[in-house]
């Protein structure tokens, strides 16, 4: 399972306050009713991180450690790794099970692999235009490889475990930088017949293979579009922040557990090693069933859980959430 602890973003974080009760809380459900024993930490704080870190060493789950930059430049990417690596391997050398995770999507995610100051302007720059596209692709695998060459043996300094990265397959890198192969891999449409067979092809090459990134929204035909079916959200052009669902969209809880079942389902037949279902619960998209429906932000939302900016659920009393179809479609996939 992956769980989030705030994305930072021009120093605001999507979760203004990181509760370590909560965070106890729902580690523990992680661990006990959803039957995980590995937990994806992602995060732009190291304190942030290094708590939830800490929580989930002592509930006894296998870590993987996943500074997680958003729109920074390559120096600054670089000082937020080398102070997570320091953490991570101070829970490494206590005796955690901890996996180092150098980035995530760092190509698309920050600055400096394509041009734009914000993602959208940067999938637009990657594939808006199909004349030169691979010549795009190609220069922006060179730039992420020089960045990797020097980031990882200066991570590999400072934690002294398994180092990996999460990519979107396009970014071709080099594994054998790594010691584990992780890939962002996301079912839609246009690969579903053939999205098995290369689970199956990725599973055969000699290193363990993870799947992270792995999720859908909770609206009615998100799966068929995803990774990109959270791109009905309106946001603030000054700030940034989601403010409404850009149209009207049936809710889908069934059709998100169901994709869910189905990926975890090839993940196990397949060999994986390893798979983090995107993810836990993401607070910055609050679920309002009351009023208008584009203000429900939780449609746009791969949860498992859906939020509520003003109350606390009825299954776990205190928490700000409920569980969604997809929280027992994982829950039963592992159950003992």
């Amino acid at each position: 399972m992956t769980y989030e602890t705030g994305f930072v973003r021009a120093g605001r974080s999507s979760i203004p306050h990181l509760d370590p009760e909560r965070v106890r809380r729902e580690l523990t459900i992680i661990r006990d009713d959803l039957h995980c024993t590995a937990v994806q930490i992602v995060g732009g704080d190291p304190q942030r991180l290094e708590l939830a870190a800490h929580t989930a060493a002592e509930l006894g789950l296998e870590i993987w450690f996943s500074p997680y930059p958003m729109d920074l430049p390559a120096d600054e990417i670089n000082a937020l790794f080398l102070d997570c690596a320091e953490r991570a391997e101070r829970l490494r050398a206590a005796g955690a099970e901890v996996v180092f995770v150098a980035g995530v999507e760092l190509s698309l995610m920050n600055l400096g692999f394509i041009d734009g100051d914000r993602i959208e302007q940067r999938l637009d720059r990657l594939l808006g235009d199909p004349q030169g596209r691979g010549e795009r692709i190609a220069e922006v695998r060179a730039r992420l490889d020089a960045f990797l060459r020097t980031a990882v043996p200066a991570i590999r300094a400072r934690f002294h475990g398994k180092v990996t990265y999460a990519a979107i397959p396009f970014e071709g890198v080099d594994w054998d930088l790594f010691d584990v192969v992780t890939v962002e891999l996301i079912r839609n449409a246009a690969v579903a017949d053939r999205f098995r067979a290369g689970v199956r092809e990725l599973a055969a090459q000699p290193k363990p293979l993870a799947i992270t990134g792995f999720g859908t929204a909770t609206w009615q035909g998100a799966g068929d579009v995803a990774p990109r079916s959270m791109e009905i959200i309106e946001y603030d052009d000054a700030t940034g922040e989601p403010v409404r669902i850009n149209g009207v969209y049936q809710r889908d809880e069934a059709g998100q557990a169901a994709y869910l079942s189905e990926l975890l389902e090839i993940f196990d037949s397949e060999g994986v090693d390893s798979a983090f279902v995107h993810l836990f619960a993401l607070d910055s998209l609050p679920h309002r069933p009351d009023g208008d429906p584009r203000d429900d932000l939780d449609l746009a939302s791969p949860g498992i859980v859906k939020v509520f900016a003003d109350r606390s659920g009825d299954t776990y009393p205190g928490l700000p959430w409920e569980p969604k179809a997809a929280f027992a479609a994982v829950a039963d996939r592992y159950r003992a």
